[in-house]
């Protein structure tokens, strides 16, 4: 009797791998940290990481009370929510080009929260990665609550960390860009890598 009121056991290893590849990989959202990093620093690129970590965790729950059903049902809707992701990857990429020498002016502003959050539902790779995690790693053997807090704490525990990478490497390129000459370079390198991030997300 007291083996069947049990708490069940899950290895979470295999979750916790998949997430940590998932997570460090490059992926629009690590493109668009290393460019904010470099950019605004670390402190300023702050609530884009938040933001991005709220968008996960939001879509997370959804999938896994069912959301991820309707990509099965309507393949269109997921293609897209692709196409939208890659048109604004592209427009912060001509953003970037547009800032020439200016590093940070006035006009130049990072990611905010809401936007970091909302961009999620138009990442295919975050949209994947929580479809898959939910259809492979979801513990459905535990209640709806516990459920859910151990798919947003792995996601999150194994998330953050890696997101922090990407800033702290843009945040660390700071130096090389004093000069306009630098700025300018790594402006159109940014461009470029958000534009065939783009294509990636649509080219399938």
């Amino acid at each position: 009797m007291d083996e069947q009121r049990r708490t069940p056991m899950i290895d979470p290893l295999p979750f916790i791998t998949y997430a940590f590849v998932m997570s460090i990989t490059p992926g629009p959202n690590n493109v668009m940290l290393t460019a904010s990093g470099a950019r605004f620093g670390l402190r300023h690129t702050v609530p884009h990481m938040l933001g991005i970590c709220t968008g996960v965790a939001i879509q997370l729950l959804a999938v896994c009370a069912g959301l991820g059903a309707l990509f099965n049902h309507w393949p269109a809707l997921q293609l897209a929510l692709g196409w939208a992701g890659a048109a604004y990857l592209l427009f912060l990429g001509w953003q970037m080009l547009r800032g020439g020498d200016v590093q940070a002016s006035d006009n130049a502003r990072p990611v905010s929260f809401l936007a970091g959050t909302l961009f999620q539902f138009l990442n295919p790779k975050a949209w994947v990665m929580t479809v898959t995690a939910a259809a492979v790693f979801l513990p459905r053997e535990f209640g709806a609550v516990a459920r859910s807090a151990y798919m947003v704490g792995v996601t999150e525990a194994v998330g953050i960390p890696c997101l922090v990478i990407w800033a702290l490497f843009g945040s660390s390129l700071k130096a090389l860009l004093a000069t306009p000459r630098n700025r300018r370079v790594f402006n159109v390198c940014m461009a470029i890598a958000l534009a065939a991030t783009a294509v990636a997300m649509v080219a399938k």
